[in-house]
């Protein structure tokens, strides 16, 4: 049975959907005002793993992941590239969708938007006046009242009055307490806004999620996840909003995962080490990108590293090395592999346990490929791609994936074609020392060659 962390209880869970074989799963999504960075792969690469993974364990998925775009970000950007708002979120979109695109992350089931949610979230604001959970402030904002909402801090493990102690409050400050946030900003001179019953403003960033999930999953649902730096104060105002609104448990299972650092530092633009999903695409094969995120558990810190990338592509090159000539087959029925494969990932979808059991599968096709024959093989060969389906890798053309594209010494497959030609010709010649020198210039040029039953296969290193 599948084995959760659930970050409001810390500690593993049995899942348990609401509804028998159907599950439903809101991630916080993108604020598009920038391209997507490290961070925001890991969050789109990490949840869509969970929604492969419980789709291929036989539920029934509905996934939602909002897209905030308004929020003072978004304005201040527009405003300094002097672009409309909704041409800069459009543009933002387009961008991320074309970074997902390449790291094979699908696309939710629901993707809403902020600004096509308002109703929701006025219907939401007012039922937290209604019940005194929240109030308008002199300045015309209206806030939340976390001392009015007796299990704040609950998901984050933090104290109120720890947290009003850290808090340095200004002499007029409006609020009525100091960890009281914003569900409504009255408009100001020049920005967008909407019309309301306290005042004509927009929604504050926590009510958003609030709103939508409620408005797209109902006022319960199964799943909850985003990035770590979420946790608190994004997801613990989400439960306060939420559960004050209905008077009841918002959601069952809260997931977040860790964070990246770059050469072992924070991930920072102050740092200079701050990049962008298409920056690192630049330079690496995005399923190998995809590789290298799974590679670690998801709850576990990690590091972005050129070291650790290339680490990666090497990895995933012994993968579809494996299944690299294998004829067409059905998999394999059920084996050990397989069920290993599904007991590592029903325990917390633990990627890094499941990758080392589909390089002992990879080990296996090898030796049956050698003491048999790759029809032998072939099987298990389709096997070990079945299983990195739910984990979004290795659906390429091995041939094609090994070969890659040309780098930067610009050789083209026909380049090297030719090259092999002249080598296969050395050897017929028996010039030995031509066909190793050959075989030496490739390699240097990052180009490996496998001779095997009087053939020469290569692959980019």
């Amino acid at each position: 049975m599948l084995h959760i962390y659930n970050s409001l209880t810390r500690q593993k869970e049995t899942f348990h959907p609401i509804h028998p074989r159907q599950v439903f799963m809101y991630v916080c999504g993108m604020t598009v005002y920038d391209y997507c960075h490290l961070g925001h792969a890991r969050v789109m690469v990490v949840f869509d793993t969970v929604y492969r993974y419980l789709k291929a364990s036989g539920y029934l998925v509905q996934y939602v992941r909002n897209i905030t775009d308004i929020d003072d970000k978004i304005i201040k950007r527009a405003a300094e590239n002097g672009e409309p708002i909704e041409a800069l979120t459009a543009r933002f979109i387009d961008a991320m969708h074309e970074d997902e695109a390449a790291l094979n992350v699908l696309r939710p089931d629901d993707e809403p938007r902020a600004t096509s949610n308002i109703p929701e979230m006025l219907a939401m604001i007012q039922t937290l006046l209604d019940k005194g959970l929240a109030y308008q402030g002199s300045n015309g904002d209206v806030y939340y009242d976390v001392s009015k909402f007796d299990g704040y801090g609950k998901l984050s493990g933090r104290k109120l009055e720890d947290m009003r102690a850290g808090e340095r409050v200004a002499v007029d400050e409006i609020k009525d307490d100091p960890m009281d946030f914003v569900l409504w900003k009255a408009s100001k001179p020049g920005e967008p806004a909407w019309d309301a019953p306290w005042g004509a403003g927009r929604p504050g960033w926590h009510i958003e999620c609030s709103a939508m999930s409620q408005k797209l999953l109902g006022d319960h649902f199964d799943i909850h996840g985003g990035g770590s730096d979420l946790q608190f104060p994004h997801h613990e105002n989400e439960i306060a909003q939420s559960e004050g609104c209905t008077g009841h448990k918002h959601v069952n299972y809260w997931m977040h995962n860790g964070f990246i650092r770059v050469n072992d530092e924070k991930m920072s633009k102050s740092l200079g080490n701050f990049f962008t999903i298409r920056e690192v695409l630049q330079h690496y094969r995005a399923e190998a990108v995809r590789f290298f995120i799974l590679n670690s558990h998801y709850r576990s810190q990690l590091n972005y590293a050129t070291d650790q990338l290339d680490a990666a592509n090497a990895s995933l090159s012994r993968l579809y090395t494996a299944l690299r000539g294998l004829p067409e087959a059905g998999a394999a029925n059920y084996t050990e592999y397989e069920r290993r494969f599904d007991a590592a990932m029903d325990d917390d979808f633990n990627t890094p346990e499941a990758i080392a059991v589909m390089f002992e599968l990879a080990r296996d096709i090898n030796r049956i490929r050698t003491e048999q024959s790759e029809g032998a093989a072939a099987p298990l060969g389709a096997l070990l791609k079945l299983l990195g389906k739910a984990l979004g890798i290795l659906q390429d053309n091995p041939e094609e994936w090994l070969k890659g594209s040309a780098g930067a010494d610009g050789l083209s497959d026909a380049d090297i074609d030719a090259l092999i030609q002249q080598r296969l010709a050395a050897r017929a010649a028996k010039n030995w020392g031509e066909s190793d020198r050959i075989r030496d210039e490739l390699k240097t040029k990052g180009v490996i060659l496998e001779d095997s039953a009087g053939a020469t296969s290569w692959r980019r290193a």
